[in-house]
């Protein structure tokens, strides 16, 4: 099982973000790092500082060499598809190849309704334009030009240069488990779906699901790679590593760690010692 650190960018500062991204780059058991895609602060008050997320991400794609990064994940609604897309090939092209584009519907009213953002007016009116989202951002990746027609967004004649270096684009990730639609969504396009923290019986559930997606869409399911979010105390690195090897017995592919606020590079460290056990 890979590991991977997320660094929410709440509470915290650029230097520490920075300096702890660069410790995680220099541990080869660490695959991968990825920030968030929010703009208040998560739990507790939501009026503390949080550095925009693909602002911070295309800094760090400079400041690292062999780290896959990524946001777990961007939320369709806080940018138009044709936006998401071209940030996502110039990223790609900064990072020389290691973006993973995470794609989630979005979900966060509070800062959608401060900045005059619609999430939808229903939970279906939302999954239509995330839909129609993910397939507008896959193909301005690989195609040319496109003509796009949907019922929340158009393109027209929309191009997408220069491409970024992986192809035919970089691995689609994408974060949610809900049931009917986004497990049908990551079935048609991801190759790489995580779920927010949760026991290893849930994840098994919700893998059988995306299984039967897969079947109905032809998609073989091994081309998915399936991670997960785990939490991480400091100070309970054995409870770490419960979580860790349960997750991988259960044969999870990775489990994405998130590291508190704010950020210490000696976290990336602790997390490296409970991987190395796994082995």
């Amino acid at each position: 099982m890979k590991i991977d650190i997320k660094t929410n960018q709440q509470r915290t500062t650029w230097d520490r973000m920075v300096a702890t991204w660069e410790r995680a780059d220099s541990i080869e058991s660490i695959e991968g790092a990825w920030v968030f895609d929010h703009f208040y602060p998560l739990g507790g008050d939501s009026s503390g500082p949080c550095l925009e997320g693909w602002t911070v991400l295309a800094a760090l794609a400079h400041a690292t060499n062999r780290l896959l990064i990524g946001t777990m994940v961007n939320g369709m609604p806080y940018r138009h598809p044709a936006v998401t897309a071209n940030m996502a090939s110039t990223v790609d092209v900064i990072s020389n190849g290691r973006l993973q584009l995470g794609l989630g519907a979005g979900w966060n009213k509070e800062e959608a309704d401060a900045y005059g953002i619609s999430l939808g007016s229903t939970l279906r009116e939302r999954m239509d334009m995330f839909d129609e989202g993910v397939e507008a951002v896959v193909r301005l990746l690989t195609e040319e030009q496109v003509d796009f027609a949907g019922k929340h967004h158009r393109l027209t004649q929309a191009r997408n240069e220069p491409k970024g270096v992986q192809h035919p684009h970089p691995p689609i990730v994408i974060g949610g488990g809900g049931e009917k639609r986004t497990l049908r969504t990551v079935a048609r396009w991801a190759q790489h779906w995580n779920l927010t923290p949760s026991p290893v019986e849930v994840w098994e559930h919700k893998r059988s699901v995306l299984r039967l997606h897969c079947d109905e869409t032809g998609r073989d399911p091994a081309e998915i790679m399936c991670s997960m979010m785990a939490r991480f105390d400091p100070d309970d690195t054995e409870g770490l590593y419960a979580t860790l090897a349960a997750a991988r017995d259960a044969g999870l592919d990775k489990m994405v760690v998130n590291l508190p606020s704010p950020h210490e590079p000696g976290h990336v460290d602790l997390v490296a010692a409970v991987a190395d056990r796994l082995d």
